[in-house]
């Protein structure tokens, strides 16, 4: 009987799988990739958890984003309000102080015109007074000279 090489291996890989199978080697194989298979299953959950934590976060942060945008606006409008109620403010104080001041100067004015005429019809009084004393002392001298 000659057998051949293959024929031996065959015979030995045929052996060495039955002797596998009875110590259960398969049990452990099996086991091995069923626990692997609840590894993989359970990283697969654990990661879509993750994701939906992800997403609702990121959810979060975009409403609280829309918020605060929409609180600056409020606040930005409120500011330019406030920046245009103080704009008239300001604007009718400075017309209010440019009339009052107008009108100081007005009254310094009518005051110093009064003052000037004053003083003109005073110095025409004495230049009356003069005159009219230097008649009188020309009357007086003159009569008497002749």
């Amino acid at each position: 009987m000659g057998f051949s090489a293959e024929f031996f291996v065959l015979l030995g890989f045929i052996i060495f799988v039955l002797l596998l199978a009875y110590f259960g080697a398969h049990r452990t194989v099996f086991n091995a990739l069923d626990a692997r298979a609840r590894r993989i299953e359970g990283e697969l959950a654990e990661a879509k958890r993750l994701r939906e934590e992800a997403t609702a976060v990121l959810a979060s942060f975009e409403k609280k984003r829309a918020e605060a945008e929409a609180e600056a606006a409020g606040i930005i409008a409120q500011a330019r309000a406030e920046a245009e109620m103080l704009a008239k403010e300001t604007e009718a104080r400075m017309t209010d102080f440019v009339a009052r001041r107008s009108k100081q100067a007005e009254a310094k004015i009518a005051l110093a015109e009064a003052q000037a005429t004053a003083d003109v019809k005073a110095a025409a009084a004495e230049a009356a007074v003069q005159a009219a004393e230097a008649v009188l002392k020309n009357d007086i001298k003159g009569p008497a000279a002749d």
